[in-house]
């Protein structure tokens, strides 16, 4: 349950190894969070963001594996997750994702499928179970990373971009279908973000750190958003740019 100031307690997290998850977590644990499942694919790099959990607050940490190209795991990942907290979950992150390279991926159907398959199939399997899950006890909330890219697919990701529009429009949906169950969906739309998958990248305007995410996050955790912006001036920005007219969106982003 959430503590009297609201603060989720009992935390279960998808993609719990990579940057963004891993300051979310510190923040939420530096919250009072004492309850964190990490799921990821890296046994490694999960083992060290439980222990970042702990030095931050967590009392009791675990992990679960699962591979994101698979999703016929992901029922399995959720309920292991699930099982592993033993009591009420207050929020569930889905930080499932991958960039890619546009330039390489496009020319392999096999590269492209996995883009879609890491990027939505995986994250909308899970959410089937967690939806379940959550409204059977009803009560609950749901972060799900997005994209700003998700606004308005760029030929240079479209690849990524398209699967995070995908991701994006699916739990807007979905978060419609929970009103009235106690149960609360949030998108995350951050810019680009500074990690080990965007080293070497161009750094276009509002580019941002991990840190700034989380903070973002919390804040947008405790306003009840339905969709937390990071940076939140992005807000207003895609108000504009996603009704530029064509030729003029490409000019703007170089494509």
């Amino acid at each position: 349950m959430e503590n009297a100031f609201g603060q989720p307690q009992n935390v279960v997290i998808f993609g719990g190894n990579s940057d963004i998850a891993r300051a979310i977590t510190k923040k939420l644990c530096a919250a009072r969070a004492h309850t964190v499942i990490l799921a990821g694919r890296n046994q490694e790099l999960l083992n060290a963001a439980a222990l970042e959990a702990q030095e931050y607050g967590a009392t009791k940490t675990d992990t679960v594996l699962f591979d994101a190209n698979d999703p016929s795991n992901a029922e399995r990942a959720v309920s292991e997750a699930f099982d592993k907290v033993g009591d009420q979950i207050d929020l569930v992150i889905i930080a499932v994702g991958q960039l890619g390279n546009q330039a390489e991926d496009r020319e392999s159907a096999a590269r492209s499928a996995e883009m879609i398959t890491v990027n939505v199939t995986w994250p909308v399997a899970a959410l089937a179970e967690i939806r379940n899950r959550l409204v059977a006890q009803g009560s609950g909330r749901i972060l799900v990373m997005s994209s700003a890219a998700a606004i308005r697919v760029r030929e240079s990701t479209y690849l990524y971009s398209g699967a995070k529009a995908g991701l994006d429009r699916i739990c807007s949906g979905l978060a419609q279908s929970l009103e009235g169950t106690g149960v609360k969906l949030q998108l995350l739309r951050p810019s680009v973000v500074r990690t080990k998958m965007t080293v070497g990248a161009d750094e276009p305007p509002f580019t941002t750190g991990a840190n700034e995410v989380a903070e973002n996050v919390m804040r947008g955790l405790a306003s009840n958003d339905d969709v937390i912006w990071s940076p939140p001036l992005l807000r207003y920005v895609f108000f504009v740019l996603r009704h530029l007219p064509a030729p003029l969106w490409r000019k703007v982003t170089n494509r």
